[in-house]
């Protein structure tokens, strides 16, 4: 499998991008792992409970860097845009392009409806009931 480190937005302007941006990285693992790709999503796993603070912006600062450097070494950069490309997205792409990583970029709306599939996504459950572990 090709290792593919996954620029999507996180932060938005108020709670409900943010959601919806979370849902859209989601299914941009899921188009990844379709595509017979091992994708890492930094704001996904950094932003877990307990982990790091996303309002705090040190915290925030140490995902990016964290994340970032483990992109590095991946194979691929995949640049999923259909919400546009965020400022962090684009720190993301100007890092690859120096490191000459390669870069795709990708759009869900190409091929499926999107918004039915972030209903869906906001619709899914845990498949495991850890108590509210899993969000």
């Amino acid at each position: 499998m090709k290792l593919v480190y996954l620029e999507s937005p996180f932060k938005g302007e108020n709670w409900e991008l943010t959601a919806r941006n979370v849902y859209y990285a989601r299914l941009c693992v899921r188009d990844c792992l379709k595509r017979g790709e091992a994708p890492y999503a930094s704001h996904l796993f950094f932003t877990q409970a307990g982990v790091l603070n996303d309002a705090i912006q040190a915290e925030r600062d140490l995902g990016i860097a964290a994340g970032q450097s483990m992109g590095d070494k991946f194979d691929l950069r995949v640049v999923y845009e259909d919400f546009g490309i965020s400022r962090g997205m684009q720190y993301g792409i100007e890092r690859a392009n120096k490191l000459n990583q390669p870069i795709e970029h990708r759009k869900i709306s190409l091929y499926a409806n999107l918004e039915e599939e972030l209903k869906k996504m906001a619709a899914a459950k845990p498949h495991l009931d850890l108590g509210g572990l899993l969000f």
